[in-house]
């Protein structure tokens, strides 16, 4: 028996009408399929909100983690008291909410004794939202006269010891999904599976990091051989940009996982690539679709999508960015300089984004988030300082509130013109490129823009390489 997979993230399962869409889509594809496995994601914010207890707690604040506790506590209990009659099933819920803000508050408190907040125990503080939310999930499953039973990850997904971003040990982890979900079936129940979490081999509590959710429905696919995997959100599907900055944006009916992995390394909220990996490499069809029109077809990725010559099928940006430059005439020829460069700042834990050098080899930039310029500066001054002192180093310098926009699409490859469509458009809005790169991968084409042309520059590349291609 192969069943459906359907993941419902934080946005889909945020309030008690939300829930109850949620549980009306659950109710009618089981119905139609063979079996349905839910995974579900804490309502929205919470993790957020556990997350910045657990970090004040850290530095010492004794109040906040309360505050968040009775807050999260105060919304929690009005979901319940909206979705379920006064009796057993909404005690136990309300029960249940306040074990696991008794927990918070208990961990959050070690937390502030101790001055720090270990991976192991930020994973045990930011695992609680799931476990309420799928206790709900499947008591309103039930409530509809659907056979549920809320499933703690931690008893289905084995992971290594990697607290914060575990992976998962897929062969223990097939043989408890296995026994674990496969009797329900056979009864017409459906399981609600926490997202994000899993545990060791010896039972401590793990999250699987960026993707979290969207990783074990995905996991959950690849161990049951499912038919195919959903994943809900608030939009159609993945879009060709953001709707708040292109109002016309509209659904890509299909994405290869090489444009889905670009996409989401340059800051468009997508499915993260790693998390998708199991049921791609299966060939398990996997959606996007939304919430509140599930009718609508949403976003089908696939392993290999057609190549239509020339065509870009999205523009996304990140912000918040800093490029800084290492540049000088004495860097000429001589080997090691990038090499130095980019171990000084691995050394600070800083993802570069984008690295663009001359030919000439007289500068190398790259850009990095903003908050960790001045300390990655400092670090290559310090690393570097006797070619600054020789003069073989000019000078190490940052320019702040510049974006990476970046066009992405497989028709890119090896189709002449892309480049010259991108930057005529740009040029005829009169944006100016800072910096360029383009990966081997021929997927995607970056530029580095201002703070002040971003979004000009994402309306332009929409209106005259996207949408005039087609």
């Amino acid at each position: 028996m192969s069943p459906l997979v359907m993941k419902f993230g934080g946005t889909s399962v945020e309030s008690a009408d939300s829930l109850t869409q949620v549980a009306k889509i659950v109710a009618k594809e089981n119905k139609e399929r063979e079996g349905v496995v839910v995974v579900v994601s804490a309502l929205s914010g919470v993790t957020d909100g556990l997350t910045r207890g657990a970090l004040t707690a850290a530095g010492g604040d004794d109040r906040t983690y309360r505050t968040v506790a009775v807050e999260l506590q105060a919304h929690h209990h009005r979901v319940i008291d909206s979705l379920f009659p006064k009796g057993m099933e909404r005690s136990s819920l309300l029960r249940r909410v306040d074990e696991c803000l008794s927990e918070f508050t208990t961990l959050c408190h070690s937390i502030r004794i101790l001055d720090e907040v270990t991976p192991r125990a930020m994973d045990a503080v930011t695992s609680l939202g799931e476990r309420i939310s799928a206790r709900i999930l499947a008591a309103l499953l039930r409530l509809m006269g659907e056979g549920s039973e809320d499933f703690d990850a931690t008893r289905l997904i084995v992971t290594d010891r990697t607290f914060q971003n575990a992976v998962p040990l897929i062969k223990p982890t097939r043989a408890r999904v296995t026994a674990l979900l496969a009797p329900l079936f056979e009864r017409r129940a459906i399981p609600v599976v926490t997202g994000f979490i899993g545990a060791t081999e010896d039972g401590v509590t793990t999250t699987l990091g960026r993707g979290g959710s969207d990783y074990t429905a995905a996991i959950l696919g690849d161990c049951l051989n499912a038919d195919e995997v959903w994943t809900f959100t608030d939009v159609d599907g993945v879009m060709t940009a953001d709707p708040r900055i292109v109002p016309d944006a509209r659904v890509i009916p299909i994405l290869s996982y090489s444009e889905v992995g670009e996409l989401a390394y340059f800051g468009a909220k997508v499915l993260h690539p790693r998390a998708i990996r199991p049921v791609i490499e299966r060939e398990i069809p996997l959606w996007v679709k939304n919430t509140f029109h599930p009718e609508r077809p949403g976003t089908r990725i696939v392993r290999e999508s057609r190549n239509t010559h020339g065509t870009v099928k999205a523009v996304t940006a990140i912000d918040h960015l800093s490029m800084v430059t290492v540049e000088g005439r004495g860097m000429i020829g001589v080997p090691g300089i990038a090499a130095r460069t980019f171990a000084a700042v691995a050394s600070q834990g800083t993802s570069v984004l984008m690295i663009s050098q001359a030919s000439s080899e007289q500068s190398i930039c790259f850009v990095i988030p903003t908050k960790t310029a001045p300390q990655v500066i400092r670090t290559l001054e310090k690393k570097l300082e006797h070619e600054l002192a020789r003069r073989d180093i000019d000078r190490i310098w940052p320019l702040d509130d510049v974006v990476v926009v970046t066009a992405v699409g497989v028709g890119m490859r090896g189709t002449p013109g892309v480049s010259a469509r991108l930057f005529g458009a740009l040029g005829r809005a009169g944006i100016n490129v800072i910096a360029i790169a383009q990966g081997s991968s021929e997927c995607s084409i970056s530029l580095v823009v201002t703070a002040a042309d971003a979004d000009k520059a994402i309306r332009q590349i929409h209106k005259e390489v996207i949408s005039h291609a087609e």
